[in-house]
């Protein structure tokens, strides 16, 4: 009793959430231990776009390099490849769809899938 410094005087008062673990993972081809956090991959996600003005933009961008066309029964994906991200409008007007397709980019490579 008389050795109250090993008892324990936080009962229940330890915090419920605790942070995640960061590890470091290797560059491939690196063997050296200074990588990237792995918990950063979440950011390189792709990017949706709302507005035709702004993909119109995008395309038109230095770093755009290719335009993938997506056509299901209801909506036309239209998604643009940047240096760091994928962007993707969806239309669901048909005729809108193809208004876009003839206003990109004459210098980008442009796939129907």
């Amino acid at each position: 009793m008389g050795n109250s410094a090993f008892s324990p005087c936080y009962k229940g008062s330890l915090p419920s959430h605790t942070p995640p673990l960061r590890i470091r993972v290797p560059r491939r081809g690196d063997g050296s231990e200074s990588g990237r956090l792995r918990h950063q991959r979440a950011s390189e996600m792709p990017k949706q776009i709302h507005e035709i003005k702004d993909f119109l933009l995008t395309a038109r961008r230095k770093d755009a390099r290719s335009v993938k066309i997506k056509r299901s029964r209801d909506v036309v994906k239209f998604k643009v490849r940047c240096a760091k991200y994928l962007y993707t409008l969806c239309v669901f007007d048909s005729e809108k769809a193809d208004k876009l397709k003839q206003s990109l980019p004459p210098g980008l490579s442009v796939q129907e899938v």
